[in-house]
């Protein structure tokens, strides 16, 4: 059975074809898999694990079917879904990664990331994913009623439509430097990730070495996969399918 990887699905209660992929992927494939991992921004944002929506509930259950039936789900962060905790991974049987995790594939080592970080000529991105990121912000905003988070979040993507239509695609793509550095410090070949939505497998010489950078695809009108397994590996696409 193969490892399956996706990222940026960017679910909502507003994007029904995409939910409906996604739970006929859970049920179909990811049910067969050696493991799952989702490497950020399943959601198109997540405001915190207190959320009990019909919409929550319906994203917790698939995972926790999933965890349930024996198939292990790793869970990376993304910039949209960064309040995703330890209460979810509770609920759901997920295990949360870190920033940056080394695994092993099938004698492989590969690092995987939601790619964001490699981004570094975003630098209003990044200043501003530092600042979410601080605890005693999540702290607090874990704590406040949950309409005010709405509005609050509602202002949030608003700012951030409002300003991808004004950067340029190459800010918004990964630095090869930055690529470089963090297979060198984690010692791998391989690397793994989502966030810039440019779907791709590249390879490249550094340290005198053949690396690969598999970048996952958007669900934005299809699904997108990495299928990898012992001896190969594909990014395959999954059409949206009919209720």
């Amino acid at each position: 059975m193969p490892t399956l990887f996706i990222a940026d699905l960017h679910l909502s209660p507003s994007t029904p074809d995409i939910n409906h992929c996604f739970s006929h992927f859970m049920h179909s494939e990811a049910i067969h898999a050696d493991a799952l991992y989702v490497l950020g921004d399943l959601f198109d944002f997540w405001i915190g694990d207190d959320d009990k929506s019909e919409f929550a509930n319906f994203v917790r259950r698939e995972f926790k079917q999933l965890t349930d039936s024996g198939v292990p789900c790793f869970f990376t962060q993304g910039n949209r879904d960064f309040l995703v905790g330890k209460r979810f991974a509770k609920e759901t049987g997920v295990t949360l990664l870190g920033d940056e995790t080394v695994i092993d594939l099938y004698g492989t080592k590969a690092v995987v990331l939601h790619g964001d970080t490699l981004c570094t000529r975003d630098v209003g991105y990044l200043k501003f994913r530092e600042k979410v990121h601080q605890p005693w912000l999540q702290w607090v905003f874990n704590r406040i009623p949950m309409f005010i988070k709405k509005k609050i979040v509602a202002k949030v993507q608003s700012g951030i439509r409002d300003e991808k239509q004004t950067k340029s695609l190459d800010i918004m793509d990964v630095t090869q430097s930055e690529v470089e550095r963090v297979m060198s410090v984690q010692n791998v070949n391989l690397m793994i990730h989502g966030h810039t939505h440019r779907p791709k497998v590249h390879t490249f010489e550094s340290n005198n070495k053949t690396n690969t950078r598999i970048v996952l695809g958007d669900w934005y009108t299809q699904g997108s996969v990495l299928v990898y397994d012992k001896n190969s590996f594909d990014l395959q696409n999954r059409p949206f399918v009919e209720k």
